[in-house]
């Protein structure tokens, strides 16, 4: 199987077709719709399956995906789902709050919960949906981490977790600068809006290959300005100590990916998630010189990295199935 993100471009994920001849030449059944939360704002959610081909198709799994801070579940993380419902996964995921077509301000994420409560609400009904499957979870990023709060919080629902470049320690090079760290209680609590000026945007850090930072960037529906608020800073800092005291109790099958290179999450922070999991079927894979989003390294070697990933799942997806 071809990976489609050798049909991107600078301009486009899906090289020169639109997003729906995109879908047809790849035989993929896409759906997106809104949920409403529990806080009565509409959630953008959308799942892609391989077209059936009469009686012989049958899905393999269901994959749900968390996306990262500033990121979104369309566009170029969109490349991956295609890429894993291609290999016969029905795969779902949501906005985040504030992030691509979910209403929420952008750039805020004051407390983690709301986002956490989101993705069981549309999991669980995904999940539902298709009972007789197993079920896996994937989350880059800030997605790393929240994928790590549902598995704490489900702890027999997921059969694997995939975490690439997950958000379980930030690195001192991407954190604010002193005193401006020191200070963040106080700024949260005064002014949570306020903004945190900084030198970059984080794609410029996460995206090593200069093409895909303008892929990213040039999304329709881009909406960060690379400034987090006060309050997300302070909240994404405690989501990190809060996974670093309890990841001792993940029991779930995980596949854990990271950069070496990674100056936005920092690799130690994957490494003591994985010594700490309490879980014999674990598996770390910490790639040299490779920067915070895998994907935005060069196609052949963000290829092989989604090789790991999709032989992972589908070896334990396959084993599953047969005692279903």
């Amino acid at each position: 199987m071809v990976h489609p993100i050798y049909e991107a471009n600078e301009n486009s994920p899906y090289g020169n077709l639109t997003r729906q001849e995109f879908f047809k030449k790849h035989q993929i059944l896409h759906h997106e719709s809104f949920m409403m939360n529990k806080r009565n704002m509409k959630i953008f959610t959308q799942s892609w399956q391989p077209v059936a081909d009469s009686t012989t198709h049958r899905l393999k799994g269901l994959v749900g995906m968390i996306h990262g801070y500033t990121s979104e579940s369309s566009w170029f993380f969109e490349l991956n789902a295609v890429a894993i419902a291609k290999a016969g996964f029905f795969v779902c995921s949501l906005d985040l709050q504030g992030h691509g077509f979910s209403e929420g301000p952008p750039d805020h994420i004051p407390d983690i919960h709301p986002l956490v409560s989101d993705c069981m609400q549309y999991f669980d009904t995904a999940r539902a949906d298709h009972p007789n499957l197993p079920h896996f979870l994937y989350g880059e990023s800030l997605g790393g981490a929240l994928a790590i709060l549902v598995c704490l919080k489900q702890k027999t629902a997921w059969k694997g977790l995939i975490l690439s470049g997950a958000m379980c320690k930030i690195s001192k090079k991407f954190k604010p600068v002193w005193p401006i760290e020191k200070l963040l209680p106080a700024a949260a609590f005064v002014a949570p809006s306020w903004r945190i000026v900084i030198t970059r945007p984080p794609s410029s850090k996460s995206y090593k290959e200069k093409w895909k930072r303008k892929l990213v960037d040039r999304s329709p529906n881009h909406r960060t300005s690379g400034k987090p608020t006060a309050a997300s800073a302070l909240q994404l800092l405690k989501v990190c100590e809060f996974v670093k005291k309890n990841c001792h109790e993940l029991e779930v099958p995980m596949l854990v990916l990271h950069g070496g290179d990674d100056i936005i999450c920092d690799p130690e922070g994957a490494k003591f998630l994985y010594e700490s999991a309490n879980t014999d079927d674990k598996s770390l894979k910490v790639f040299k010189g490779m920067w915070h989003q895998l994907i935005g390294e060069p196609n052949d070697s963000a290829v092989q990295v989604f090789n790991i990933i999709i032989s992972w799942i589908e070896i334990r997806a396959d084993k599953l199935l047969k005692t279903m």
